[in-house]
């Protein structure tokens, strides 16, 4: 146990609720967190978490309940009541201006002036350094947004946090865009900024991470408080069945099967990233019918760039995409889909959604002009309504409401709406990328039964994921990708983790594929 104060109740959330109209996304939530103490908030997809910390954070008004910070009753009616209060939010979605600098980020709107008002980018540059070296958050001042890694912009949102003064410290999904080492970075700064006395409320998924990081776990299910556990009592099993409400199975249900015939074919592909660097170079790589074939690999690989040059989202310089023996090398987007390959991308909101189109309209973006969705040009909204809500109710998007607009659901949940749109577009090739980021151990444990069905129908599944256990569990053989080729390929069933891993990092290579 880290040295959590127990007479210092930062927090105190009393029977919240939160009313969206008819729906009620918190449902007399009661919430108390220590000084010095990282708090897990565990809950399934839409279950209300995040909801809770925005009325925290001032973004959300609560309909009914009250709020004590150190003691003190407040009442937060924006974010910067929320950041005089001591209190910083650093979203899922990260809120950066990314053709400025780490400083400028980090300082906007509090900037060190100088002469005649100007800001003094010296002074700024050495706060940033100051307090980087501080809490143990290395970053490079000047560097660009765009030019950094998902894991070095999380650290600027913290430290934007943190210079505005942030005791409380909420990280909403923290660890759903990060590498495997990011993620143990992340942990050690979380734990590091405890010992300095700053607390933390981590809102997340993913039960191993709870048992590495968090001192105590509330959990919630349906806007409802199920429990507040000491988590080094608590397995992950416990807390699983807390979150869904029932058992969940950790290990995918997969029968032995024959591969069939080699339904993508990708020959010496050449592919460049934005940079104009060869990201994928010369790979080369056969996935059949009836297979799930993962890829493993350490981000910034050329995954991203194989996956959006498979789509037509990315030039091929060179090489060969050969579908069902038909070259389909830099076709357009439409033409892959008309070719019976479907995508879940990486990005849900950049490339998965129309963000401002209702959860309906996006449920048939691929199909709006064919029967029964349009008639002679005419959009046929109740034809169009009745699929979605068969699709919302088989594969539990919550709210159960079609019309709301897609960037109104949690992330996990306009996951779920992709997924649910290309899985029932009945495609030979399914290029699943990442896709239980962001999902709760219900959804995943989901996600996964989908992709063996599609396998067990005879289509072929490329999935490419950070997640290594992901990837064991449920592919049938697996190859390994480092800097932009295939450097084996092994049979699931005899993967090691430890092998993997060796190989992801460029040691222990056997032989270029």
């Amino acid at each position: 146990m880290r040295n959590i104060d127990f007479d210092c109740k930062v927090v105190e959330m009393k029977n919240i609720i939160k009313k969206f109209g008819d729906f009620t996304a918190n449902e007399n939530i009661n919430l108390t967190v220590h000084k010095g103490e990282i708090h897990a908030l565990l809950g399934e997809n839409g279950a209300g978490k995040s909801t809770l910390m925005n009325i925290l954070y001032g973004l959300y008004q609560p309909t009914a309940g009250e709020i004590y910070i150190n003691g003190e009753k407040v009442n937060i009616t924006d974010p910067n009541v929320a950041i005089q209060k001591g209190i910083g939010m650093v979203h899922q979605h990260f809120m950066l201006v990314e053709p400025f600098t780490v400083t400028e980020n980090i300082v906007l709107g509090m900037e060190p002036t100088g002469l005649a008002g100007k800001m003094d980018m010296k002074k700024a540059v050495q706060d940033v350094e100051e307090i980087s070296k501080k809490y143990g958050l290395y970053v490079k001042p000047n560097e660009k947004i765009y030019d950094i890694s998902v894991g070095m912009q999380q650290r600027v949102e913290i430290l934007k946090a943190l210079y505005r003064g942030a005791e409380i410290l909420i990280l909403d999904e923290p660890t759903a865009v990060l590498t495997p080492q990011e993620i143990k970075e992340l942990i050690t700064i979380m734990r590091n900024l405890t010992q300095e006395g700053k607390t933390v409320i981590i809102i997340t998924h993913k039960l191993k991470e709870i048992k590495e990081a968090a001192d105590y776990c509330t959990i919630i299910r349906r806007g409802k408080h199920i429990d507040t556990v000491e988590v080094k009592n608590t397995s992950e099993a416990e807390l699983a069945s807390k979150m869904v409400g029932r058992e969940v199975s950790f290990k995918a249900d997969k029968e032995s099967k024959e591969k069939g015939e080699a339904t993508l074919r990708i020959e010496n592909l050449v592919v460049k990233d934005n940079r104009a660097v060869e990201a994928v170079r010369g790979l080369s790589l056969e996935i059949h019918a009836g297979e799930i074939l993962g890829i493993a690999g350490v981000d910034g690989n050329g995954q991203t760039e194989l996956i959006e040059a498979l789509t037509g989202l990315r030039k091929i310089e060179a090489g060969n995409v050969i579908v069902n023996g038909k070259n389909v090398t830099n076709n357009t987007p439409k033409e892959i889909i008309e070719n019976k390959i479907a995508s879940i991308p990486e990005d849900r909101q950049k490339r998965g959604l129309v963000l401002d189109y209702t959860v309906a309209e996006n449920m048939i973006l691929e199909n709006y002009a064919k029967e029964p969705f349009a008639k002679h040009g005419i959009m046929n909204s109740t034809a169009i309504n009745k699929f979605a809500k068969e699709l919302i109710e088989k594969f539990d998007v919550r709210p159960e409401d079609e019309k709301i607009k897609a960037r109104s659901l949690s992330g996990g949940n306009q996951q779920k709406v992709i997924i649910a749109r290309e899985v029932t577009n009945d495609p030979d090739i399914l290029i699943a990328a990442q896709p239980t980021r962001g999902l709760d151990v219900g959804a995943i444990e989901f996600v996964h039964k989908s992709l063996i069905q599609q396998r067990d129908k005879n289509k072929a599944v490329l999935l490419v994921s950070l997640e290594l256990d992901e990837i064991m569990n449920i592919s049938d053989r697996i190859a390994v990708i480092y800097e932009g080729k295939i450097v084996d390929i092994v049979d699931a069933k005899d993967a090691d983790e430890n092998t993997l891993g060796l190989m992801m990092a460029g040691g222990g290579i056997q032989n270029e594929k």
